[in-house]
């Protein structure tokens, strides 16, 4: 298991046996190194960053540390606004936005004493599952440079994964925390929808966007949610309800827990690599006490349409606001206001966003918005209900967090399709709201990362993380680092 834990770092930290300036300079040598091959950031914020690490090592010094993450170096997903820090969405459209607030989970990192290393690279609008469609360049796998890092969070997964930052914040619509985080080998958790704040982030799907960490270690990203949740006045649709000490409740045994074993999930294509390393953690859930329930999903083999009918009727709601005129990219030469708003939106949105803008409007508009929209809303409503059954009769579930490890660059760029289908075990849940996390369980034949993935109930990320820590004790010596990224 890598030593680069926020844990561990803040030990030394606090025990002045390790310097925030150091480390964030040593975080700047590795990109130095690997950032022209691995394009994990599209923004770099040396002069902000190291400011802040020095104010966290002043702080260090007189024992008044804010938090456990003062003086951890992050990246953040470039879709959140980021005060006077460029933020682009990996867009064109937004190339030179320069926000000028910071949004609710920034502000809160920053509160807690973290140094932004800068913002990392995704597709375009979160729109992807590869990186592949960021108009800054794709997102190379620090495991294999001639793979994809995942999407759409892929700068922030192998950020992670290649050191560049010791954690980073990204966002999940359909799986873009836990699809990168799967094949970049370390750990990404998508929160309970709701659970914290998507103030100031730039929205792809309104009712599908969860934000969450993305970190080497279980117990890494159960300290960010102590930071990152709770309730936002500036976000109505966060809740009420008290967070927990997660580094605390994830010490429980499981022994007596009931874990969720969807047998139809391994007959929808999965990698056979796949299935073995997920029989392998079964047993090793099984060592710690753990009991499993064959439940089942019925409604969960519908999610890939129905996502992507909400998606994207969000999508073209969402992205209705640039039109070249109160902000994002500005085509010149047009000779009217209608050819105006027609090539800015043409030269400004790339192909992915374009394809969802034109199916989003489609299954909106007069005629077809009862045949597609109004029918996926009401089979959300059949697959939320799935999981709150199965949920019933067990703590958690687990399942694949796709059904390969990380493909070639270019392999699926021309199939569009095919790419969706990436979201294949990663989407239902997003339409249900629950809390999911993803983390290694063991390699492929090609020494590529496998993920798995830990469901849980609304608003029990304490059990996902749990299960998660307790799996990951287990197996350290075994699984965890047992080969390096070529990064390395």
């Amino acid at each position: 298991m890598t030593e680069n834990t926020i844990i561990k770092l803040n030990k030394k930290i606090v025990q002045n046996e390790g310097s925030p300036v150091r480390l964030y300079q040593q975080v700047l040598k590795k990109i130095d190194n690997i950032e022209d091959s691995l394009n994990a950031f599209v923004t770099i914020t040396p002069k902000e960053g190291l400011a802040q690490a020095r104010e966290s090592e002043k702080r260090a010094k007189e024992g008044k540390l804010k938090s456990k993450l003062d003086g951890i170096p992050v990246g953040i997903k470039d879709v959140f606004c980021t005060r006077h820090i460029r933020t682009t969405a990996s867009s064109k459209m937004l190339d030179d936005f320069t926000p000028a607030y910071d949004a609710t989970v920034v502000k809160k990192l920053k509160d807690a004493g973290i140094a932004i290393v800068g913002k990392n690279n995704c597709d375009a609008w979160a729109h992807g599952a590869s990186t592949e469609n960021s108009d800054y360049g794709v997102t190379k796998n620090p495991w294999d440079l001639t793979r994809v890092s995942g999407g759409s969070s892929g700068g922030s997964a192998a950020a992670v994964a290649a050191e560049e930052c010791i954690f980073s914040i990204g966002s999940d619509t359909g799986g873009s925390i836990r699809q990168p985080a799967a094949f970049c080998g370390v750990v990404g958790l998508k929160p309970t929808y709701g659970r914290v704040s998507r103030y100031g982030l730039i929205a792809m799907g309104s009712s599908l966007d969860c934000v969450g960490p993305i970190t080497n270690t279980t117990e890494d990203a159960a300290l960010v949610m102590e930071t990152i949740a709770g309730r936002d006045e500036k976000d109505a649709t966060t809740v009420e309800i008290e967070v927990p000490k997660y580094t605390e409740k994830i010490q429980n045994s499981i022994r007596g827990k009931k874990i969720g074993w969807v047998k139809e999930f391994f007959q929808m294509g999965v990698d056979k690599d796949i299935t073995e390393a997920i029989e392998k953690a079964k047993k090793i859930f099984e060592i710690l006490g753990a009991k499993f329930v064959e439940v089942e999903l019925p409604y969960a083999k519908y999610g890939i349409p129905t996502y992507y009918i909400i998606q994207t009727a969000e999508v073209s709601s969402n992205l209705g606001r640039y039109d070249g005129i109160k902000y994002g990219f500005n085509a010149k030469n047009s000779d009217n206001l209608i050819e105006h708003y027609f090539k800015s939106r043409d030269e400004g949105f790339g192909a992915e966003a374009k394809r969802r803008i034109m199916l989003g409007t489609f299954v909106l508009s007069a005629g077809y918005y009862d045949a597609y929209y109004n029918k996926a809303m009401k089979v959300r409503t059949l697959i939320k209900k799935d999981f709150n059954k199965a949920l019933d009769k067990v703590d958690v579930i687990l399942s694949p967090v796709t059904p390969t490890t990380a493909f070639k660059i270019g392999e699926k760029s021309q199939d569009p399709l095919q790419m969706y289908l990436a979201d294949v075990f990663t989407a239902s849940i997003n339409l249900a709201g629950n809390p999911s996390l993803s983390l290694p369980c063991g390699f492929d034949k090609n020494r590529l990362p496998i993920g798995m993935q830990i469901i849980g109930k609304h608003f029990d990320e304490e059990s996902v993380l749990n299960f998660g820590y307790q799996y990951e004790k287990a197996t350290e010596k075994e699984i965890w680092r047992q080969y390096k990224p070529v990064t390395s």
